[in-house]
C-alpha cells in the first residue's frame, strides 16, 4: 500500500511517500480502506520527534480516518465488511489501509460525507473527554477555549453551545473571530488586540478553560477563572512549564488538570467512543453540530498539509484524500 512515512525528525519535508505492507487485524481490530485522513497537531509533533507513538502502534502518522471496513480480526462482532466508519487510530492514518480496535470506530453520521467524517474522531474524542468528562462542563457555565478557529476550537465551541454553556473563544484575526462567533461563541477575543484575562474577569471569570497554549498562558488562565473554576490543559504550544501561584490556587479552590488522548488505554478510548455515540452523534445527524472544513490535500502532498497547519492560516480541519 502507499503511505506517508517520517524519514527523520524535522520539518514538513521529511514526510515522504513510500510503500508499506498492508496491516493485519489483531484480536478485536478492523482494517479500514482509508478514503480520507485528518491532519492534526499531534501528527506534526510526531514528525518533529516530540511525540513518539505508543508501544505497538504504527510509526506512520495519522490519528483519524474514514473509510470502509475491509478486514475483521477475531472477536469483532459489531462491524461487518463494507461498513462505512470513521475511527480513532493509534497511528497509521496517512496510508491506504489502517488498523484500529473496532471499539474505536463510529458510524459515519447520516448526511455527512467520508471527508467530513474523517475530521471527527481526534477532535471529538479530545473535546468530549476533556471538556465534558474531565472538565465537567454544565449548562449555564462560562467556557473559554483558546485557539477557537482550530479543529479542536471549532468543535469545542459547537459542543459547549449545544449543551447550554456560554462560550468565549480566543483567536488571532478578525476573520477567525468571526468564524468563532458564527459557530456560537458569545464573544471572540482577538488576542493580538485585547487581553482575554480582562475580558473574562469582566464576565466574572470562566468556570472552565480549555487550553492548548501552555507556557505563559497558564498563570493568565488561572487569573481568568472564576472561584472554583477548572483549567484543562491538552497541549503546550508555547512550552510545558510555568510558575504557579499556589496561594491563588488554594484560596480560590481552582482545579488544574489535563490529558493527552493517544497514550490512553484501548478501554478508555472505547468508553469515550460509547459516550460520543450516545450523546454527540445524534447532534451530528440532526445537523446541530458539524465539522468545519479548511483544505483538502492529496496523500502525496502531506508535507504541504503540514505546512498549512503550522502556518496557523487554517480555520477548521485539514484532510488528506487517500482513496
Amino acid at each position: 500500500m502507499k503511505a506517508i512515512e517520517i524519514t527523520e525528525p524535522g520539518g514538513p519535508d521529511v514526510l515522504q511517500l513510500t510503500e508499506r505492507p498492508m496491516p493485519e487485524p489483531g484480536y478485536g481490530d478492523v482494517v479500514i480502506k482509508v478514503a480520507y485522513a485528518g491532519v492534526n497537531r499531534p501528527d506534526a509533533l510526531q514528525r518533529a520527534g516530540r511525540y513518539n507513538p505508543p508501544k505497538g502502534a504504527s510509526d506512520l502518522p495519522g490519528l483519524e480516518a474514514a473509510g470502509e471496513v475491509v478486514a475483521l480480526g477475531d472477536g469483532v462482532t459489531a462491524l461487518a465488511i463494507g461498513d462505512p466508519v470513521c475511527a480513532l487510530l493509534p497511528g497509521g492514518g496517512y496510508a491506504e489501509y489502517a488498523a484500529t480496535p473496532a471499539a474505536h470506530c463510529l458510524p459515519v453520521p447520516a448526511g455527512l460525507t467520508l471527508k467530513q467524517a474523517a475530521c471527527l474522531p481526534e477532535t471529538f474524542f479530545t473535546v468530549w473527554s476533556n471538556v465534558f468528562m474531565r472538565g465537567g462542563l454544565q449548562a449555564g457555565e462560562k467556557f473559554l477555549v483558546h485557539g477557537g478557529s482550530s479543529g479542536i476550537g471549532t468543535t469545542a465551541i459547537q459542543l459547549a453551545r449545544a449543551f447550554g454553556a456560554r462560550v468565549f473563544a480566543t483567536a488571532g484575526s478578525e476573520a477567525k473571530c468571526a468564524a468563532c462567533r458564527d459557530l456560537g461563541a458569545e464573544q471572540a477575543i482577538n488576542y493580538r488586540d485585547a487581553d482575554f484575562v480582562e475580558v473574562m474577569q469582566g464576565q466574572g471569570g470562566a468556570d472552565l478553560i480549555l487550553d492548548m497554549v501552555g507556557g505563559p498562558y497558564i498563570q493568565r488562565n488561572l487569573k481568568s477563572l472564576a472561584d472554583d473554576g477548572r483549567l484543562v490543559q491538552i497541549a503546550f504550544l508555547q512550552g510545558p512549564k510555568a510558575e504557579l501561584n499556589l496561594v491563588q490556587l488554594m484560596t480560590r479552590r481552582l482545579t488544574v488538570t489535563g490529558s493527552t488522548l493517544r497514550p490512553q488505554s484501548d478501554l478508555a478510548k472505547a468508553r469515550i467512543a460509547d459516550q460520543l455515540r450516545e450523546h454527540v452523534w445524534p447532534l451530528l445527524t440532526a445537523g446541530r453540530v458539524a465539522p468545519v472544513m479548511d483544505l483538502e490535500f492529496a496523500l502525496a502532498d502531506a508535507a504541504a498539509a503540514h505546512a498549512r497547519m503550522e502556518s496557523s492560516a487554517h480555520i477548521g480541519k485539514i484532510v488528506l484524500k487517500v482513496g
